[in-house]
């Protein structure tokens, strides 16, 4: 049972790593006009792999990375110096902050959690439920300068910061050598850029699981975790309809990407996490996809999160509001949340009257659940949580 299934999952993973265009690869792009262009960028790719899209405008660098991951730890880029970006994006937490809702530099309660950045570089969009958001050089303006809620803080505080980054000793040379060529290379368009080449980096995939598919292992895997997933892949439970992909969290972009038949487009779900009329209404503060489109269609349609580590990135949800994964596995069991219509009758079990018909119930014994869980903490990557490459270089 186990080498049938284990031969399949393996030519699974190499015929994506063929179309994918490989496992590893270098990013080779000219740096601006009249500067040396910095030296060519190897990846160091998890087998199985592909090589992550890289704007043109901003190639990748050693020298970027390097201050990317400064400036990520650097509280002082924060309007009262109280907040980096890893505040709510821990390596240990792989890169999440263990709160239902974000909570930004002065206080303030986000309406959402913050998502793992494991990954990212592979997202066909960026954030919960924004489907025009693709870069993340373009996401990080949000935290930056956003007001509503404040993030960073960083509106009004410019000057401010910006002394800050030139007071210290280390930036200037690190931001000329990151952008060679400038004559005012420490600003924050560098900063957002450096940043973003610093979270592209964040690739997990040294996971049991991997080890199994990648490395074919057969013994990567306990015995639950092996029928933990044949459940997750089965049309029992339709996990890997939304989770797909290496990311476990559908469609990726990629080096080549765009030569796919279709190309890779973002996905929003609607899991069935509210239903405040009997019709599938969620809550007027986040209504989700439909915030953004103002089409009915798409209440309470969310992206799929990233299920790589998922045992470290409680609490659950684009809001929090599930604490544990078995009670996420309950969830879907149940057939998501349903409050019936005043005057209407309650819809039968296993029934969804959203438009996106994803969450129908199922029937699920308490230890099948168990080995659903024992799989989904195989995604674990204990090394991703411990790299170097990715900690506080500040040593706080």
């Amino acid at each position: 049972m186990r080498s049938g299934f284990l031969a399949a999952t393996v030519l699974t993973g190499a015929v994506a790593a063929i179309a994918f265009g490989g496992m590893r690869g270098g990013a080779d792009q000219a740096g601006a006009p009249g500067a040396a262009p910095p030296p060519a960028w190897e990846w160091q790719l998890p087998r199985g792999f592909p090589v992550p899209r890289v704007p043109a405008d901003n190639p990748m660098s050693a020298a970027k990375v390097e201050l990317g991951r400064r400036l990520f730890y650097d509280r002082r880029l924060s309007g009262n110096g109280k907040q980096a970006c890893a505040s709510c994006h821990r390596q240990a937490l792989a890169f999440t902050d263990a709160h239902p809702q974000a909570e930004g530099s002065t206080g303030e309660r986000h309406r959402r959690s913050a998502m793992s950045l494991a990954n990212v570089a592979y997202a066909t969009s960026l954030t919960w439920a924004d489907p025009g958001t693709r870069r993340l050089e373009d996401q990080m303006l949000v935290p930056m300068f956003g007001t509503h809620p404040i993030e960073l803080g960083m509106t009004g505080h410019e000057v401010e910061i910006l002394e800050r980054l030139r007071r210290e000793p280390l930036y200037p040379p690190m931001f000329a050598a990151a952008f060679p060529g400038e004559a005012q290379p420490v600003g924050f368009d560098n900063a957002r850029r450096a940043i973003a080449t610093f979270e592209r980096t964040l690739i997990s995939g040294g996971s049991a699981y991997d080890r199994l598919v990648y490395g074919g292992d057969p013994n990567a895997l306990g015995d639950a975790a092996w029928r933990g997933m044949r459940l997750f892949f089965s049309d029992q439970l339709a996990c890997s309809r939304c989770h797909a992909g290496p990311t476990f969290s559908g469609p990726i972009d990629f080096e080549g990407a765009e030569e796919l038949k279709p190309p890779p487009a973002p996905r929003f779900h609607n899991t069935g996490l509210y239903d405040l009329d009997g019709r599938g209404a969620y809550p007027a503060s986040d209504t989700g996809l439909r915030d953004v489109t103002g089409r009915r269609r798409d209440m309470g349609k969310f992206k799929a999160p990233t299920l790589r580590n998922i045992a470290l990135t409680a609490p659950y949800m684009h809001d929090g509001s599930i604490a544990t994964l078995r009670e996420v596995v309950d969830h879907y069991r149940r057939g998501g949340r349903r409050t019936a219509a005043v005057g209407a009758p309650t819809p039968p079990a296993g029934k969804n009257r959203a438009k996106d018909p994803l969450v129908a119930g199922f029937v699920m014994t308490e230890s099948e659940i168990d080995d659903l869980i024992a799989f989904l903490e195989s995604l674990t990557d204990e090394e991703f949580l411990r790299d170097p490459r990715f900690a506080d270089p500040w040593g706080e």
